[in-house]
């Protein structure tokens, strides 16, 4: 195992350490528990976003801290969720008065926390729902969820969703956002490799060298099927159909087109796996009006990419383009 570490038990408080030093102008950090807060946090009369999940999935979650997305995120230790306690003080932190939405992955360490935590902030007479994501096409059931994993929606959930509270959007407003959202996106992802989680010290499955493996998660479970490498054309062709079969999407749509990376992919590659993915979205008849390509949502250093579509109305467009701010994402203009 090669990594830039010091000790793995530190990792998740030294990289926390790291951001609130690059980062002070944007957010704020506790270490005792883990969480990142916006700089400005708590604004009155404004809803609370909070997300969070396992380290690990850099910049997901706490590199979208900001203006125009989350006002916290609680990170976990390495693909493991975090715990109540971050996410009560967490979304305490930024409760402004107007209330607090939890957008959660639909992993089960994640929503039984999140909704214990849920629960402790109800009985303090705050104001709390919950947007689930499970947006992967690739299982249905593993053994970290029940039903579909949350996966690259999420990064667009967290942007209309922090947008729409920038305008402020009420928590009930928010939550038919997110359901709405929720039921328009579909993702799937591949891996060329493993990934190595460092208290591990080892790949999390096996890949020979001809080999690839296709409806992977972000937390290095292995995927739907083992096949043999393939051109880029050929895997975003696999990864493609089983997104536009599953929601389904219809001929003459808006949609936007995310290629992520999932650790080690050159941007160079996503280009080329985007250029075929929008060529199939629109054989299919829809329009690519908006996109991102980048590595947003990761699993360590596995090397591989993933596609998410959602489908697009006049509000999401709207909001997609709103200002951002925050350490990973940042467009448009605000004074």
């Amino acid at each position: 195992m090669k990594k830039l570490i010091n000790a793995a038990e530190n990792l998740v408080r030294e990289a926390l350490e790291g951001m609130q030093a690059a980062h002070a102008d944007r957010i704020r950090v506790s270490l005792e528990p883990f969480y990142a807060v916006r700089r400005d946090a708590p604004i009155a009369g404004k809803v609370g976003l909070v997300s969070g999940g396992g380290s690990g999935h850099e910049p997901m979650h706490c590199g979208y801290v900001g203006h125009g997305m989350l006002d916290a995120a609680c990170p976990g230790q390495i693909f493991t969720s975090p715990t109540p306690d971050q996410i009560v003080e967490a979304s305490q932190a930024v409760n402004g008065g107007a209330g607090v939405l939890h957008i959660v992955k639909n992993y089960t360490g994640d929503m039984m926390n999140f909704e214990l935590a849920a629960e402790m902030l109800r009985a303090e007479g705050l104001a709390v729902e919950t947007v689930v994501v499970d947006d992967d096409v690739a299982v249905e059931d593993s053994r970290y969820t029940a039903g579909r994993r949350g996966v690259g929606l999420t990064v667009l959930m967290e942007k209309l969703l922090g947008a729409a509270a920038e305008e402020r959007a009420t928590v009930p407003d928010l939550k038919r956002l997110g359901g709405l959202i929720r039921a328009s996106g579909r993702s799937m992802g591949m891996a060329l490799t493993p990934c190595t989680v460092p208290q591990h010290g080892k790949p999390s499955f096996a890949l020979a060298d001809d080999e690839m493996e296709l409806g992977i998660g972000i937390h290095g479970e292995p995927g739907r099927r083992r096949a043999k490498l393939a051109s880029a054309d050929d895997v975003t062709t696999m990864l493609m159909e089983p997104i536009l079969g599953d929601l389904p999407f219809r001929s003459g749509e808006d949609v936007l087109l995310f290629v992520n990376g999932m650790g080690a992919t050159p941007l160079i590659e996503l280009y080329v796996v985007y250029r075929k993915a929008a060529q199939i979205a629109s054989q299919y008849g829809l329009r690519v009006t908006r996109n991102l390509i980048g590595t947003y949502i990761t699993s360590l250093e596995m090397a591989g990419c993933s596609i998410t579509l959602l489908r697009l109305n006049e509000q999401l467009s709207k909001l997609w383009d709103a200002p951002a701010d925050t350490p990973a994402l940042r467009w448009g203009y605000r004074h």
